[in-house]
């Protein structure tokens, strides 16, 4: 399995949407555009734009860097900086249309223009409080109008992410159901030769028996023909199911980033370069499957977090959320999970605190690891 740490690769995506840090920070000055047109502008407009400006930077990143309900406060915290800077020169509608965008960002597309119109109302509202009409109504069109903009092609890229994601995995699926069109003919295959060879060994086996005592040579003749038949079986076998392999990581995981991304869910992965044999990658995998189906039906997560770690004598598989928590049961597959593990001398555990999100942590010691090879 090679090593792969897919964060860059999700950053890739998202940054579609809010754009490459220093590049989402070409509107920024947009703050001081009206204070150009006001000679007469005090100095606390110019101190209240560079402290919110301070303030915003930082908010800035730290939203790009952050996944989940932490994000919608810093939201929140953006358009509260721009209400309260359009009380002092109206350039703070930069930050209300930042926030907008922010929300476009994060939130379902309805949701989103729900939160949208709140603060474009809210800033419409903070014009006509402090600047006479005329000037109120002029600055929010043009503020209203630019957030349409922006808005709408926060969405129209999220849309199109969302389309890319349903024809990768509708590809996918035509790849899987070929897949499986080829086990059961392979499986078909399999039934018949070893149905013809077993019947064969069967027969020559029962007429080695009888021979044994008044025939020695040909007896020995049978027994030397049927361990013929059964090489030649075994070849025939291996020849039939050449190219099959388990379900790796690696592919598993390249499933699942498919699957959240198509339900807006982030996925942050960082794996170890660590050899695991055939049999335990596979069931690492389908216990992998099992949480993120777990993540999609029931979590209501924003983001996935799965690390594979080898040190301390063990090998750990973590796969986290950020969603809801408390609803883990036996029933959500579990069970079964434990059970594919077990053979393996693995442990799972599984803490899920409600509100808090869930974690799932396979621990295999390495002993156990060197066992399975």
């Amino acid at each position: 399995m090679d090593n792969a740490d897919s964060r860059p690769q999700e950053d890739e995506t998202y940054d579609e949407l809010i754009g490459r840090p220093w590049l989402g920070l070409v509107y920024l000055p947009f703050v001081f555009l009206p204070l150009g047109f006001w000679p007469e502008a005090p100095a606390r407009a110019w101190i209240a734009s560079l402290l919110a400006i301070a303030v915003f930077l930082p908010v800035y990143f730290a939203f790009r860097a952050w996944r989940g309900p932490r994000q919608l406060g810093l939201v929140a915290l953006v358009a509260v900086l721009g209400l309260a800077l359009i009380a002092i020169q109206p350039g703070g509608n930069t930050f209300v249309i930042y926030a907008c965008a922010m929300a476009a960002t994060v939130l379902p597309a309805r949701r989103a223009l729900w939160v949208t119109g709140l603060l474009v109302a809210a800033m419409v509202a903070a014009f006509l409080a402090v600047m006479p009409l005329p000037l109120a109504l002029a600055y929010a069109a043009m503020a209203t109008a630019i957030c349409a903009l922006v808005v709408a092609g926060v969405l129209m890229t999220r849309s199109r992410q969302r389309r890319d994601a349903e024809l990768r995995l509708t590809q996918g699926e035509v790849a899987r159901l070929a897949a499986m069109a080829e086990r059961e003919r392979i499986g078909r295959d399999l039934h018949d030769l070893l149905g013809h060879t077993l019947s064969l060994v069967a027969l020559k086996s029962e007429l080695a028996g009888r021979l044994v005592d008044s025939n020695p040579v040909a007896a020995r003749e049978q027994i030397g023909e049927v361990e013929s038949v059964a090489r030649k079986a075994l070849a025939q076998v291996r020849e039939a199911v050449v190219g099959i392999r388990a379900t790796g990581l690696e592919a598993e995981l390249a499933a699942a980033r498919l699957a959240l991304l198509s339900a807006e869910v982030s996925l942050d992965q960082r794996l170890a370069p660590v050899a695991l044999e055939p049999g335990l990658e596979s069931a690492l995998a389908l216990a992998l499957r099992e949480a993120v189906t777990n993540v999609l039906r029931h979590a209501g997560a924003r983001r996935v977090e799965v690390e594979l770690v080898a040190d301390d004598g063990e090998l750990r598989l973590s796969i986290a959320d950020d969603g809801r928590g408390g609803a883990v049961s036996p029933g959500n597959g579990l069970a079964g999970m434990r059970e594919r593990l077990a053979a393996f001398g693995a442990g799972l555990e599984v803490d899920s605190p409600p509100g808090a999100g869930t974690r799932l942590q396979i621990t295999l010691p390495r002993r156990a690891l060197e066992a399975s090879a």
